[in-house]
Protein backbone atom coordinates (compact mmCIF):
# COMPACT_ATOMS: atom_id res chain seq x y z
CA UNK A 1 0.00 0.00 0.00
CA UNK A 2 1.12 3.55 -0.68
CA UNK A 3 1.22 5.78 2.36
CA UNK A 4 -0.38 9.16 2.14
CA UNK A 5 1.60 12.30 2.84
CA UNK A 6 -0.38 12.78 6.08
CA UNK A 7 0.52 9.28 7.24
CA UNK A 8 4.21 9.84 6.52
CA UNK A 9 4.04 13.17 8.37
CA UNK A 10 2.41 11.50 11.40
CA UNK A 11 5.04 8.74 11.42
CA UNK A 12 7.79 11.35 11.19
CA UNK A 13 6.28 13.33 14.06
CA UNK A 14 5.95 10.19 16.17
CA UNK A 15 9.57 9.35 15.44
CA UNK A 16 10.63 12.86 16.46
CA UNK A 17 8.63 12.60 19.68
CA UNK A 18 10.37 9.32 20.51
CA UNK A 19 13.79 10.93 19.92
CA UNK A 20 12.85 14.02 21.94
CA UNK A 21 11.57 11.82 24.77
CA UNK A 22 14.78 9.83 24.74
CA UNK A 23 16.90 13.00 24.82
CA UNK A 24 14.81 14.48 27.65
CA UNK A 25 15.15 11.25 29.63
CA UNK A 26 18.92 11.29 29.12
CA UNK A 27 19.16 14.95 30.11
CA UNK A 28 16.98 14.40 33.17
CA UNK A 29 19.21 11.54 34.27
CA UNK A 30 22.35 13.63 33.76
CA UNK A 31 20.81 16.58 35.61
CA UNK A 32 19.81 14.30 38.48
CA UNK A 33 23.34 12.89 38.68
CA UNK A 34 24.85 16.38 38.54
CA UNK A 35 22.52 17.64 41.27
CA UNK A 36 23.40 14.63 43.40
CA UNK A 37 27.13 15.28 42.94
CA UNK A 38 26.62 18.99 43.68
CA UNK A 39 24.70 18.16 46.86
CA UNK A 40 27.48 15.79 47.95
CA UNK A 41 30.10 18.45 47.20
CA UNK A 42 28.16 21.07 49.20
CA UNK A 43 27.80 18.69 52.14
CA UNK A 44 31.51 17.90 52.00
CA UNK A 45 32.35 21.61 51.88
CA UNK A 46 30.05 22.23 54.85
CA UNK A 47 31.73 19.41 56.82
CA UNK A 48 35.18 20.76 55.91
CA UNK A 49 34.25 24.27 57.04
CA UNK A 50 32.84 22.94 60.32
CA UNK A 51 35.97 20.85 60.91
CA UNK A 52 38.18 23.84 60.10
CA UNK A 53 36.27 26.06 62.53
CA UNK A 54 36.46 23.39 65.24
CA UNK A 55 40.18 23.02 64.60
CA UNK A 56 40.71 26.79 64.81
CA UNK A 57 38.82 26.88 68.10
CA UNK A 58 40.69 23.89 69.57
CA UNK A 59 44.09 25.11 68.39
CA UNK A 60 43.50 28.63 69.68
CA UNK A 61 42.25 27.31 73.01
CA UNK A 62 45.18 24.90 73.43
CA UNK A 63 47.74 27.60 72.62
CA UNK A 64 46.56 29.77 75.50
CA UNK A 65 48.35 27.86 78.28
CA UNK A 66 51.89 27.69 76.78
CA UNK A 67 51.56 31.33 75.73
CA UNK A 68 50.68 32.35 79.28
CA UNK A 69 53.80 30.50 80.44
CA UNK A 70 56.01 32.37 77.94
CA UNK A 71 54.57 35.74 78.97
CA UNK A 72 54.86 35.00 82.70
CA UNK A 73 58.48 33.81 82.55
CA UNK A 74 59.59 36.61 80.20
CA UNK A 75 58.10 39.16 82.62
CA UNK A 76 59.73 37.35 85.55
CA UNK A 77 63.06 37.36 83.73
CA UNK A 78 62.75 41.08 83.06
CA UNK A 79 61.86 41.90 86.69
CA UNK A 80 64.36 39.72 88.55
CA UNK A 81 67.39 39.80 86.22
CA UNK A 82 67.09 43.28 84.76
CA UNK A 83 70.29 44.52 86.46
CA UNK A 84 72.26 41.44 85.35
CA UNK A 85 71.41 41.67 81.65
CA UNK A 86 72.97 44.19 79.27
CA UNK A 87 70.96 46.65 77.17
CA UNK A 88 70.71 44.28 74.18
CA UNK A 89 69.46 41.47 76.40
CA UNK A 90 66.81 43.71 77.93
CA UNK A 91 65.70 44.72 74.44
CA UNK A 92 65.42 41.07 73.40
CA UNK A 93 63.27 40.29 76.44
CA UNK A 94 61.03 43.26 75.61
CA UNK A 95 60.63 41.99 72.03
CA UNK A 96 59.71 38.56 73.35
CA UNK A 97 57.15 39.94 75.80
CA UNK A 98 55.54 42.24 73.22
CA UNK A 99 55.46 39.46 70.61
CA UNK A 100 53.81 37.05 73.05
CA UNK A 101 51.26 39.70 74.05
CA UNK A 102 50.37 40.30 70.39
CA UNK A 103 50.02 36.55 69.93
CA UNK A 104 47.63 36.39 72.90
CA UNK A 105 45.45 39.12 71.36
CA UNK A 106 45.50 37.27 68.03
CA UNK A 107 44.52 33.96 69.65
CA UNK A 108 41.67 35.62 71.57
CA UNK A 109 40.42 37.17 68.32
CA UNK A 110 40.60 33.78 66.58
CA UNK A 111 38.57 32.26 69.39
CA UNK A 112 35.93 34.97 68.98
CA UNK A 113 35.89 34.37 65.23
CA UNK A 114 35.46 30.60 65.54
CA UNK A 115 32.83 30.88 68.29
CA UNK A 116 30.46 32.72 65.95
CA UNK A 117 29.59 29.40 64.33
CA UNK A 118 30.76 26.82 66.87
CA UNK A 119 29.08 28.39 69.91
CA UNK A 120 25.36 28.96 69.58
CA UNK A 121 22.74 30.47 71.84
CA UNK A 122 18.99 30.59 71.30
CA UNK A 123 17.69 33.75 69.68
CA UNK A 124 15.78 36.00 72.04
CA UNK A 125 14.12 39.37 71.76
CA UNK A 126 16.85 41.87 72.51
CA UNK A 127 16.64 45.62 73.07
CA UNK A 128 19.57 46.99 71.07
CA UNK A 129 19.50 50.20 73.13
CA UNK A 130 20.59 48.11 76.13
CA UNK A 131 23.27 46.43 74.01
CA UNK A 132 24.61 49.80 72.88
CA UNK A 133 24.67 51.16 76.44
CA UNK A 134 26.76 48.16 77.50
CA UNK A 135 29.15 48.73 74.58
CA UNK A 136 29.56 52.41 75.42
CA UNK A 137 30.23 51.47 79.02
CA UNK A 138 32.88 48.95 77.93
CA UNK A 139 34.54 51.56 75.71
CA UNK A 140 34.20 54.42 78.20
CA UNK A 141 37.96 54.95 78.60
CA UNK A 142 38.65 54.89 74.85
CA UNK A 143 35.77 57.30 74.22
CA UNK A 144 37.19 59.69 76.82
CA UNK A 145 40.72 59.48 75.40
CA UNK A 146 39.43 60.10 71.86
CA UNK A 147 37.28 63.02 73.01
CA UNK A 148 34.48 61.43 71.00
CA UNK A 149 30.83 62.39 70.91
CA UNK A 150 28.56 59.42 70.27
CA UNK A 151 24.86 59.87 69.52
CA UNK A 152 22.28 57.37 68.35
CA UNK A 153 18.70 57.07 67.28
CA UNK A 154 16.26 54.91 69.24
CA UNK A 155 17.17 51.36 68.25
CA UNK A 156 14.71 48.48 67.80
CA UNK A 157 14.22 45.25 69.73
CA UNK A 158 14.90 42.23 67.52
CA UNK A 159 15.26 38.46 67.88
CA UNK A 160 18.99 37.84 67.89
CA UNK A 161 21.95 36.49 69.85
CA UNK A 162 22.90 39.15 72.41
CA UNK A 163 26.63 38.37 72.39
CA UNK A 164 26.75 38.69 68.60
CA UNK A 165 25.25 42.18 68.66
CA UNK A 166 27.54 43.18 71.51
CA UNK A 167 30.57 42.10 69.45
CA UNK A 168 29.25 43.72 66.30
CA UNK A 169 28.62 47.18 67.75
CA UNK A 170 31.77 47.09 69.88
CA UNK A 171 33.97 46.26 66.87
CA UNK A 172 32.42 48.94 64.66
CA UNK A 173 32.57 51.66 67.31
CA UNK A 174 36.12 50.63 68.34
CA UNK A 175 37.17 51.02 64.70
CA UNK A 176 35.70 54.52 64.58
CA UNK A 177 37.53 55.43 67.80
CA UNK A 178 40.80 54.04 66.47
CA UNK A 179 40.84 55.58 63.00
CA UNK A 180 40.12 59.17 63.96
CA UNK A 181 41.55 62.48 62.78
CA UNK A 182 42.92 65.33 64.88
CA UNK A 183 39.63 67.22 65.17
CA UNK A 184 36.86 66.12 67.59
CA UNK A 185 35.44 62.73 66.68
CA UNK A 186 31.71 62.31 66.10
CA UNK A 187 29.98 58.93 65.80
CA UNK A 188 26.31 58.45 64.96
CA UNK A 189 24.40 55.14 65.09
CA UNK A 190 21.11 54.83 63.23
CA UNK A 191 18.49 52.18 62.40
CA UNK A 192 15.84 52.30 59.67
CA UNK A 193 13.07 49.73 59.23
CA UNK A 194 12.67 48.53 55.66
CA UNK A 195 10.03 46.19 54.24
CA UNK A 196 11.81 42.93 55.14
CA UNK A 197 14.86 44.04 57.10
CA UNK A 198 16.44 46.52 59.48
CA UNK A 199 19.15 48.76 58.03
CA UNK A 200 21.74 49.86 60.61
CA UNK A 201 24.55 52.36 60.16
CA UNK A 202 27.57 53.49 62.18
CA UNK A 203 28.87 56.79 60.84
CA UNK A 204 32.07 58.64 61.81
CA UNK A 205 34.10 61.63 60.65
CA UNK A 206 37.44 59.83 60.85
CA UNK A 207 40.30 59.33 58.38
CA UNK A 208 38.19 57.48 55.80
CA UNK A 209 39.00 54.53 53.52
CA UNK A 210 39.99 54.38 49.86
CA UNK A 211 37.32 52.81 47.66
CA UNK A 212 39.67 50.08 46.40
CA UNK A 213 39.83 48.68 49.95
CA UNK A 214 36.05 48.56 50.58
CA UNK A 215 35.86 44.77 50.16
CA UNK A 216 39.32 43.87 51.41
CA UNK A 217 38.82 45.29 54.90
CA UNK A 218 36.23 42.59 55.68
CA UNK A 219 38.72 39.77 55.04
CA UNK A 220 40.43 38.16 58.02
CA UNK A 221 43.90 39.49 58.95
CA UNK A 222 43.70 42.36 56.46
CA UNK A 223 45.35 45.58 57.59
CA UNK A 224 45.61 48.89 55.73
CA UNK A 225 48.09 50.43 58.18
CA UNK A 226 51.19 49.33 60.07
CA UNK A 227 50.91 48.05 63.63
CA UNK A 228 52.90 51.09 64.78
CA UNK A 229 50.31 53.45 63.28
CA UNK A 230 47.24 51.59 64.51
CA UNK A 231 47.32 48.51 66.77
CA UNK A 232 45.19 45.44 66.12
CA UNK A 233 45.19 42.06 64.39
CA UNK A 234 42.96 42.96 61.44
CA UNK A 235 40.16 40.60 62.41
CA UNK A 236 37.47 42.88 63.87
CA UNK A 237 35.59 43.59 60.61
CA UNK A 238 35.91 39.93 59.55
CA UNK A 239 34.09 39.04 62.77
CA UNK A 240 31.39 41.61 61.95
CA UNK A 241 30.95 40.13 58.47
CA UNK A 242 30.70 36.59 59.83
CA UNK A 243 28.08 37.63 62.38
CA UNK A 244 25.94 39.38 59.75
CA UNK A 245 26.23 36.45 57.33
CA UNK A 246 24.97 34.16 60.09
CA UNK A 247 21.67 36.08 60.00
CA UNK A 248 21.57 36.23 56.17
CA UNK A 249 22.26 39.95 56.23
CA UNK A 250 24.75 42.15 54.37
CA UNK A 251 27.50 44.50 55.54
CA UNK A 252 29.35 47.14 53.54
CA UNK A 253 31.07 50.50 53.86
CA UNK A 254 30.82 53.87 52.16
CA UNK A 255 33.70 56.24 52.77
CA UNK A 256 35.79 59.18 51.56
CA UNK A 257 39.38 59.86 52.54
CA UNK A 258 39.56 62.74 55.01
CA UNK A 259 35.78 62.85 55.52
CA UNK A 260 34.92 59.65 57.38
CA UNK A 261 33.18 56.32 56.92
CA UNK A 262 29.71 54.83 57.28
CA UNK A 263 29.38 51.12 57.92
CA UNK A 264 26.00 49.68 56.97
CA UNK A 265 24.59 46.29 57.86
CA UNK A 266 21.19 44.66 57.44
CA UNK A 267 19.39 42.08 59.54
CA UNK A 268 16.25 40.43 58.10
CA UNK A 269 13.08 40.92 60.13
CA UNK A 270 12.24 37.64 61.86
CA UNK A 271 8.54 37.08 61.30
Amino acid sequence: YLLSIDSIDNIFRAFLLIIVGFVVAMLSENISKTQSKLTEAMEELKRSNEELQQFAYAASHDLQEPLRTIISFSQLLEEQYKDKIDKNGQEFIQFMTEGASRMRILINDLLKYSRITTYTQPLEKTDLNDILKTVLSNLQQSIKESNATITYKELPSIFINKSHMLQLFQNLISNALKFKREHPLKIYIDAIKKENEWLFSVKDNGIGIEEKYFDRIFNIFQRLHTREEYPGAGIGLAICKKIIQRYNGKIWVESKIGEGSTFYFTIPINK
